[in-house]
């Protein structure tokens, strides 16, 4: 390959890196967009550079997942928490929503940190490495202010919030809606909400415990 061939085609596929960059600037906002079509460039050279048609593969298709690994390894170095906790955390995530399966209840991280001493430094770490931003709201356990119920932020973020929660619930199977009214509004137990629709405990579980999954999928819940 020509330097003018391969200056070409860097040229050709340029457009490509921007296009990826906004998909990952849509879901890590903090991430700086330039930045990422900087780390993506570098990744497309290298793609260039290392393309062989023998293997099957379209070069697009090649600098593609160049593009992506080098934007993310540059996020990764922006975070000042380590891989290995951050994967640490991943597998509690996993083990607490397969535990809440066998259960039909989910449990905590607190209470899986009983069992995982691993977990509880991974949290500990995560606590005391991430930075405090002043342009989000305070931890919940912190007094640095005394009442901060009514400021504006935190009103719109509430607000923000409820109506993500219930344009969500509203797109649950009906039977899930009911048992999330009954249960969180009307407080009834899941116990006698089996009762009420005719179904075992463990089925009841089974289905909130769905609902709630599904929740976390879309908004960030407590």
């Amino acid at each position: 390959m020509t330097a003018q061939d391969r200056e070409e085609r860097i040229r050709e596929l340029l457009p490509l890196v921007r296009r990826i960059a906004r998909r990952v600037h849509r879901v890590t906002r903090g991430a700086d967009p330039d930045d990422l079509i900087g780390d993506g460039s570098i990744g497309l050279i290298r793609a260039v550079d290392g393309y062989d048609p023998a293997r099957g593969t379209t070069l697009e298709t090649y600098a593609r997942r160049l593009i992506v690994g080098a934007m993310l390894n540059g996020l990764r170095k922006l975070d000042p928490v380590s891989e290995r906790v951050r994967r640490t955390l991943r597998r509690a995530e996993e083990r607490r929503y397969e535990l809440g399966q066998q259960r039909g209840t989910l449990p905590s991280l607190s209470e899986l940190e009983r069992t995982d001493p691993a977990l509880r430094r991974a949290r500990a770490v995560v606590y005391s490495q991430t930075p405090l931003s002043l342009d989000a709201p305070l931890a919940r356990n912190d007094d640095a202010l005394a009442d901060r119920t009514h400021e504006p932020a935190i009103c719109a973020n509430a607000h923000e919030k409820s109506a993500a929660l219930a344009e969500a619930v509203a797109l649950l199977p009906e039977r899930q809606r009911r048992i999330l009214a009954l249960h969180y509004i009307s407080e009834v137990s899941l116990h006698a909400i089996g009762s009420r629709l005719q179904l075992s405990p463990q089925r009841v579980s089974q289905l909130h415990l769905k609902a709630l999954v599904r929740l976390r999928g879309t908004v960030i819940l407590p």
